[in-house]
């Protein structure tokens, strides 16, 4: 539970709250299953601290640091979280559905099991977050950065992940039906054994891929590029080829 001093001094406002952690620094603030929902925190200083199951839904969190936070199965649906800083936190199994990260920083951050579904992550850096399991249906990830994410058996159907940079990305069994890779960067990813039913992959790089087992059923693969890509045992039935050619069953 949360440290009800800790709570008090949150609520009093930014300027005592800031006060207080500079008179504190080693001290974690503990706001574990406190409920802040709907709370106006904008550029709050919460980073290395307790939010375990805290309840922020639909607050307002745009350009607050959170880094270093503990916030598993802390709920942020709806919440805004534009340019927040969450580099290295915890997000085990959070509910991030429908929450605005655009432009937020998720570097090195702990999703496994998080449900990410309908969010806006536009522009949102994930580098080498561990996305393992995560539900990111219908997901908007234009021009998001996925850099040697781990986002294996993470279910993304539907979504549109246009421009988005995924180099050296593990996708290992990850549903991707329908999703929108187009002008995507996934030079040297792991695909393998992803769905990839009816997934629009036009003009991708996807160099040195690894697309074995990968069921490509109705893809799109109008210019992208396929050098040295491992297709051994990929499904590629009424699949569009980079040429334009269909490939006959």
């Amino acid at each position: 539970m949360a440290n009800p001093q800790h709570l008090a001094l949150l609520k009093k406002g930014a300027v005592s709250w800031i006060e207080w952690r500079n008179l504190n620094p080693n001290i974690e603030p503990d706001l574990s299953e406190a409920n802040l929902a709907e709370a106006n925190l904008r550029g709050a200083h919460l980073c290395h601290s307790n939010l375990f199951k805290i309840d922020l839904f639909k607050a307002k969190l745009i350009s607050a640091n959170l880094a270093g936070s503990n916030l598993g199965l802390a709920n942020f649906s709806g919440a805004q979280l534009l340019e927040t800083n969450l580099n290295q936190a915890n997000l085990t199994g959070a509910n991030l559905r429908g929450a605005n990260l655009k432009g937020a920083q998720l570097s090195g951050a702990n999703l496994i099991g998080a449900d990410i579904s309908a969010a806006n992550l536009q522009q949102t850096d994930l580098g080498d977050a561990n996305l393992i399991g995560a539900v990111m249906f219908r997901v908007n990830a234009m021009g998001a950065n996925f850099n040697c994410a781990n986002l294996s058996q993470a279910n993304l159907n539907q979504a549109d992940l246009i421009e988005a940079h995924c180099y050296a990305a593990n996708l290992y069994r990850a549903n991707l039906g329908e999703a929108h890779f187009t002008g995507a960067y996934l030079f040297k990813a792991n695909l393998s054994f992803a769905q990839l039913i009816a997934a629009d992959l036009r003009w991708a790089n996807l160099g040195k891929v690894d697309l074995r087992g990968a069921n490509l059923t109705g893809a799109n693969l109008r210019g992208a590029n396929l050098a040295g890509a491992n297709l051994d045992g990929a499904d590629l039935k009424e699949t569009i080829m980079p040429d334009g050619s269909i490939v006959s069953t």
